[in-house]
């Protein structure tokens, strides 16, 4: 599986964000399937709302209602581990979307990652160490 951040969702559903034909170019290429988490969902339904109305975050859950990408569940037991890495990445600072992708990169035992975000997902390392294998990026 491969993990999906909202720069990206966005990215896809937005024809003139400057990363669209990219994002539609490399997802063209990912043969495994997609997951991401539920404050990842939310920020990018919400996002789509304010920038793209009304039609473009229903064209989005629509997408996963018909099977596009799956939703990594974060349990009661898993909130400890979010709130030590945002506290661990506070000076960027990371929001609960980014620590539940952390988290599940540490849940999968991978950190192969779709963003758009340079910065943060350089920065940040699950297992405490080790780097995400940003996709996107690679097209650069």
């Amino acid at each position: 599986m491969v993990i999906v951040d909202t720069g990206f969702w966005l990215a896809l559903g937005n024809g003139k964000d400057k990363h669209h034909a990219r994002a539609v170019k490399v997802l063209a290429g990912i043969r495994e399937p997609l997951v991401t988490t539920w404050p990842v969902l939310t920020e990018t339904c919400h996002l789509l709302l304010q920038r793209r109305g009304e039609s473009a975050q229903r064209r989005f859950l629509a997408g996963y209602a018909q099977g596009a990408f799956h939703i990594h569940e974060i349990g009661d037991e898993q909130i400890p581990r979010i709130l030590q890495l945002m506290d661990k990445y506070a000076d960027l600072p990371m929001d609960l979307a980014d620590a539940s992708l952390v988290m599940l990169a540490e849940t999968l035992a991978h950190g192969r990652i779709l963003s758009t975000d340079q910065r943060d997902f350089h920065a940040y390392r699950w297992k405490q160490h080790e780097p995400f294998e940003n996709l996107f990026q690679e097209e650069a």
